[in-house]
């Protein structure tokens, strides 16, 4: 008898097993990192609750194959170390075939370089910094546009509507700030814009009215600003009391866009403009169904950055479908082949630059008015007519 529940016993753990293994085939394991705490949390949210809603509607569609997609999300707290380690973690003990996300340039930098050397394939879809895509790297795509076409829209604006000849500048000093800024005033310089200003500060202070009094002093036409919420809602705030009245501000997308910064900020926010990457006005197929159903879902509002992330997996499972294998290597060589269309737009990675593997897309100017972030260019895009030059905060 005891030989007999031995061997009973046995066949049962291997039936368990097999089922086990059943199990784990029939799902495919995709990583995903993201800042869900500290200063960058807001954005990381809205990227994660996107990323579940497409993978919620991938596997109710049949998955990849017939086989569901395991999301495995790794906080990074918005820090190079951390998001390192997530990665490393994502692929040595997730066994993970292929990695999404990615937010601060900064942390963004320091996990791609982990994905190649293992050679993981990652699709990047916030990180911006210029350099994430000009290392030459086999593994490491990019779904939205470098830091230096965050201004597309913004340079067209000035060149055919705006009366601009002078621009200071105001940026984090990260990889994300100083890339853009370094790019933006090379874009002015070329348009004929004199930058008589271009300064940095550390992200977190609480305390910008030393810089602030400099910029009113330099008397600019435009200034220009590359900050997160925070920052950028504090910056506004301060800019209001000490009454500085350029033409117009603009903020660099990021912390601009988000409705934390009108309800940080106040009336502060009233006439800014920021560059952005996407709005659900945009004629994309899909995009007002994506913003319709986050805020179904949420009971939250969404904006480009959950679009990022919403395309991403999309990106993610396109690749996994058309790979002969669900292999690193096969995924990496169909993700190289793409070539959609996403809620955040079209999708195709090219070369051109110094870029490799990296998408290229348009961008868009939108402007806070009655406390609402209306598109306002390009026109043909526009939900609202743009207001300029800025009325000065004593009229308003």
């Amino acid at each position: 008898m005891r030989k007999r529940a031995l061997l009973m016993s046995l066949i049962f753990c291997l039936m368990g097993i097999l089922a086990g293994g059943a199990l784990a085939q029939d799902k495919v394991k995709v990583g995903v990192i993201l800042p869900l705490t500290g200063e960058l949390a807001k954005f990381g949210e809205i990227e994660r609750k996107s990323f579940i809603l497409g993978v919620d509607e991938i596997n109710a569609a049949g998955g990849v194959n017939g086989k569901k997609i395991e999301l495995i999300i790794e906080d990074t707290g918005g820090k190079p170390d951390v998001g390192r380690s997530a990665v490393e973690k994502l692929i040595s003990q997730d066994k993970v075939i292929v990695i999404g996300g990615g937010y601060s340039s900064s942390e963004t930098w320091a996990a791609v370089a982990v994905s190649q050397q293992h050679k993981i394939p990652f699709l990047v879809n916030t990180g911006s910094a210029d350099n994430i895509t000009e290392q030459k790297w086999e593994y490491i795509f990019r779904l939205s546009p470098p830091v230096s076409e965050y201004p597309q829209a913004v340079q067209s604006f000035l060149t055919k509507v705006g009366d601009v000849k002078n621009v200071a500048i105001i940026y984090e000093n990260t990889l994300f700030g100083q890339s853009g800024a370094k790019d933006f005033a090379a874009q002015c310089d070329k348009a004929g814009f004199k930058v008589i200003l271009k300064e940095g500060y550390e992200s977190g202070a609480v305390d910008f009215k030393p810089l602030l009094i400099k910029v009113k002093s330099a008397k600019p036409d435009l200034i220009y600003m590359i900050s997160y919420i925070m920052d950028a809602s504090l910056l506004m705030r301060q800019s209001k009391e000490l009454n500085i009245n350029p033409k117009l501000f603009i903020g660099g997308a990021a912390g601009f866009t988000l409705p934390e910064f009108k309800k940080n900020a106040g009336d502060a926010t009233e006439y800014v403009y920021s560059a952005t990457l996407w709005t659900p006005s945009i004629p994309y197929p899909g995009a007002k169904a994506y913003f319709d159903k986050f805020q179904a879902k949420y009971n939250s509002t969404t904006e480009y950055h959950g679009a990022e992330a919403y395309a991403c997996i999309y990106v993610i499972a396109d690749a996994l479908k058309r790979a002969k294998s669900l292999t690193p290597g096969d995924v990496r060589e169909a993700m190289a082949q793409t070539d959609m269309m996403t809620a955040f737009g079209p999708v195709k990675f090219i070369s051109y630059g110094k870029m490799t593997q990296q998408n290229k897309l348009p961008t868009f100017l939108v402007q806070w008015q009655k406390g609402k972030l209306e598109t306002v260019w390009p026109e043909n895009v526009s939900t609202a007519k743009y207001i300029y030059p800025v009325p000065p905060w004593s009229k308003r």
